[in-house]
C-alpha cells in the first residue's frame, strides 16, 4: 500500500517512521509532477519544499499551531497533507482547489495569499492576537529568500527588537525568487555562520559544566565573540535566536533541527535559515528552476505573445538609444527580458521582489536623464501605487510602466487578476494609459509612449493573442476604427475585448462599428463627439467600477450630453481560478449577454 494512501490528516504523519516519511516525500513529489503536468502550476518552488513541509507537519501540531506560507505558491504539499489529497488533481481548475493558500478552502490555510512579503507582519499580528486572548499556539512562517527581502517583511523584522515566543520564521533559501536572486541583503545573509564545530563545542561545554557560573561566564564570552565575528548577528538583534546550516531537503536532519527549535520557541522567537534546491527531485526543474517556476499544461514553458514582443521591442530601443533602460522586479523571463539581460547588462536592472523600489528607482533614472521602462505584472504593480503617484506622476517624469498579465489570468486565481490597473491608474494626473490590440501594434505604442516624455502605462494580457488588420497608426489617431457600422459603436480595450466585439457584430444585424480604444487615457474626444448620438458599448477586461466605461460616461456627463452607454467589465467581486472563457461568462462578457442587455437588435 502506498504511504500517501494512509495520510488523511496531518496527525497521521506522526505514526510513520523516518523511512516511511522519506517514501511519502517521493510519492508527494510524484503526485505534484503528475498534477502540474495535467493542470499547469507552480512546479519548481513546490518540489523544493516537499521535505521541509513534511518535517513541519511531523514536528508541530497543526491542529493548534498555525503554518503560513509567504506567497503561497509552495503550499501544494501542505494541501495534500491537510485532507485535500483526493481533490488535489483539481488544483487550478474551475471549481477546484486554488494554487495558493486560501482560507475559504481549509482551516489549515491561515490566510489567503498570492503576493510576496506579507507573512512576517501577519505572523506578528497573529501572535499579538494570541497573547491578547490568552491563547497558546506557535506560528511557523515559511518565507522564501526572494520574499524575505521585500519591504513589508523587512519592516516587520525591524519594527521591534523583541519578538514573541512561539514564533518561527523559516528562511527557505534556494537562491531564487522567480528568477535568480541578485539582492545584496540576500547574498549577505546566505552565508552560513553556525558551524558544526561551534555546535559541538557548545553542547560539550553544557554537558561538562551544566548551568554553573562557568557556563554563564562562557556565554558572555560567546556573545561577545559572536558580535565581533558573526556577520549575521543582526538577526539576533531583531529579537530572534538565529539557527542556520540546515539542509531543508534532508528530511531526517530537518526533523531533528525543528524538534530542537520547538523547545527553544517556548521561551524565544527563532529564525531558521534552511537551504533547499528549487525543483528538487525532478531533473529538468532542478536544471532550469526559473523556467519551471510556473508552467502550463504538459509542463510547457512559454512566454506570452506580448511578453515576447515587449522583450524584442525593448531590445531594439536599447540598440537605437543607450539612454533607454529597463527595470523588472524578480521576473526577468516572465516579462520577456532574458535576451536584454544577456546582451545589455548596463541597461538592465532586476531589483528582486521589490516593486516599490523598481518604480522609485525608475524616477531617479529619469531625473538623471535616462529613459526608464518598468516591466511588472499588473497584479504586482498594485503594490507600487503610492510610488507611481508620488515619485512619477507628481514630478511628471518620463517613466513607462509596462503591465504584463493585465486582465483575467485564468488558473492563477483571484490574487493574480490584473483587473484593477485601469481603475487605480486612470485618476492619476499626468498619467497616460494605452492598451495595444495585438503584438503588431505593440512596438508602435511603446515607441509612442517613450517619445511622449511623460508618465505612461501600457497594459497587455498573457497568452496567445490574435492579430487584427490595422489601418491607422497611433501617431495619427489615438483610436482606430476596425469595422465600419452605423447606430451602434463598440469601444473595445485590448485584444480579448476586440475579439468579443467582432463576435457581437457577427451575431447581430451587421450595423455595428468596432473601435480599437487603444488609448484609455486620454480618450479620443474626436471619436466620442462623432458617435455621441449612437448607442455606445464599452468593453474592458478591468473592474467595471472606475474603469474605462466610467471615463467614457464621465466625458459625456461633464459635457451635459445624454449619451446612451452600456458598460461591460469585471463585476465587483474577486474572480476565482479557472479557464478564462468561464471567467468571462461569469462576468457577463459574452456576445449573447451584451446583445440582450444593450438591446442591439432593436429589442425594447
Amino acid at each position: 500500500m502506498a504511504i500517501l494512501e494512509k495520510i488523511n490528516e496531518t496527525s497521521d504523519l506522526k505514526k510513520l517512521n523516518i523511512e516511511e516519511l522519506k517514501l511519502l516525500c517521493t510519492e508527494i513529489r510524484e503526485e505534484i509532477v503528475e498534477t502540474v503536468k495535467n493542470n499547469g502550476g507552480h512546479l519548481s518552488s513546490n518540489l523544493g519544499a516537499v521535505e521541509l513541509t513534511v518535517a513541519i507537519h511531523y514536528v508541530f501540531d497543526l491542529n493548534s499551531d498555525k503554518l503560513i506560507f509567504d506567497v503561497g505558491h509552495q503550499c501544494y504539499t501542505h494541501k495534500i497533507l491537510t485532507g485535500r489529497k483526493e481533490n488535489f488533481k483539481s488544483i487550478r481548475t474551475t471549481g477546484g482547489l486554488s494554487g495558493f493558500s486560501d482560507r475559504n478552502e481549509s482551516p489549515f490555510d491561515i490566510n489567503t495569499t498570492g503576493h510576496s512579503g506579507t507573512s512576517i507582519p501577519i505572523t506578528l499580528g497573529l501572535l499579538k492576537a494570541r497573547d491578547s486572548l490568552n491563547e497558546n499556539y506557535n506560528v511557523i512562517d515559511v518565507v522564501g529568500d526572494g520574499s524575505f527581502v521585500n519591504g513589508l517583511n523587512l519592516e516587520a523584522m525591524t519594527a521591534r527588537n523583541i519578538k514573541p515566543k512561539g514564533m518561527l520564521v523559516i528562511l527557505n533559501d534556494n537562491g531564487m525568487s522567480i528568477s535568480r536572486n541578485r539582492n545584496a541583503l540576500y547574498r549577505f545573509i546566505s552565508r552560513n555562520t553556525t558551524t558544526k564545530s561551534y555546535l559541538k563545542t557548545k553542547t560539550g561545554i553544557k554537558k561538562v559544566f551544566g548551568n554553573s557560573f562557568v557556563v554563564k561566564f562562557l556565554r558572555k564570552i560567546r556573545t561577545f565573540i559572536k558580535r565581533v565575528f558573526n556577520k549575521n548577528n543582526y538577526i539576533e538583534r531583531f529579537g530572534f535566536k538565529y539557527v542556520t546550516g540546515v539542509d531543508g531537503n534532508n528530511l531526517e536532519k530537518t526533523i531533528k533541527a525543528l524538534s530542537r527549535i520547538k523547545e527553544v520557541m517556548k521561551n524565544k522567537a527563532v529564525f531558521l535559515h534552511v537551504r533547499t534546491k528549487k525543483g528538487y527531485g525532478y531533473e529538468v526543474a532542478e536544471k532550469s528552476p526559473d523556467l519551471y517556476h510556473g508552467v502550463g499544461k504538459g509542463l510547457t514553458v512559454t512566454q506570452g505573445d506580448f511578453s515576447e514582443a515587449f522583450g524584442n521591442s525593448v531590445y531594439k530601443l536599447i540598440e537605437e538609444d543607450g539612454k533607454n533602460v529597463v527595470i523588472t522586479a524578480g521576473m526577468t523571463y516572465g516579462t520577456g527580458l532574458d535576451k536584454v539581460m544577456r546582451d545589455f547588462k548596463n541597461n538592465f536592472f532586476d531589483v528582486g521582489i521589490a516593486e516599490e523600489c523598481a518604480i522609485t528607482e525608475a524616477s531617479g533614472l529619469a531625473l538623471g536623464g535616462l529613459k526608464p521602462i518598468v516591466a511588472i505584472y499588473s497584479t504586482f504593480m498594485q503594490r507600487g501605487y503610492d510610488e507611481i503617484l508620488h515619485d512619477v506622476c507628481l514630478s511628471d517624469l518620463p517613466v513607462v510602466l509596462c503591465l504584463d498579465r493585465a486582465g483575467l489570468v485564468g488558473a492563477d486565481g483571484k490574487t493574480h487578476r490584473g483587473v484593477f490597473d485601469l481603475s487605480f491608474l486612470s485618476h492619476l494626473p499626468n498619467m497616460h494609459i494605452f492598451a495595444p490590440s495585438d503584438t503588431s501594434e505593440f512596438d508602435s505604442v511603446l515607441r509612442y509612449a517613450v517619445k511622449l516624455n511623460r508618465p505612461v502605462a501600457i497594459r497587455y494580457p498573457n497568452g496567445k493573442i490574435p492579430t487584427f488588420t490595422h489601418n491607422t497608426d497611433i501617431n495619427l489617431s489615438l483610436w482606430e476604427v476596425l469595422k465600419d457600422g452605423q447606430g451602434v459603436s463598440i469601444l473595445a480595450v485590448g485584444p480579448r475585448m476586440i475579439s468579443l466585439a467582432y463576435e457581437i457584430a457577427d451575431k447581430s444585424d451587421g450595423t455595428i462599428e468596432i473601435i480599437n480604444a487603444r488609448s484609455v487615457k486620454p480618450l479620443d474626444e474626436k471619436v466620442l463627439e462623432r458617435i455621441k448620438n449612437n448607442k455606445i458599448i464599452t468593453l474592458e477586461e478591468n473592474a467595471i467600477i472606475g474603469g474605462f466605461g466610467s471615463l467614457v460616461s464621465d466625458y459625456y456627463k461633464n459635457k451635459c450630453e445624454n449619451a446612451e452607454i452600456f458598460s461591460f467589465g469585471i463585476k465587483d467581486e474577486f474572480v476565482s481560478h479557472g479557464d478564462i472563457k468561464s471567467q468571462m461568462k461569469d462576468n457577463g462578457l459574452t456576445a449573447e449577454n451584451i446583445i440582450g442587455k444593450a438591446r442591439i437588435n432593436g429589442e425594447k
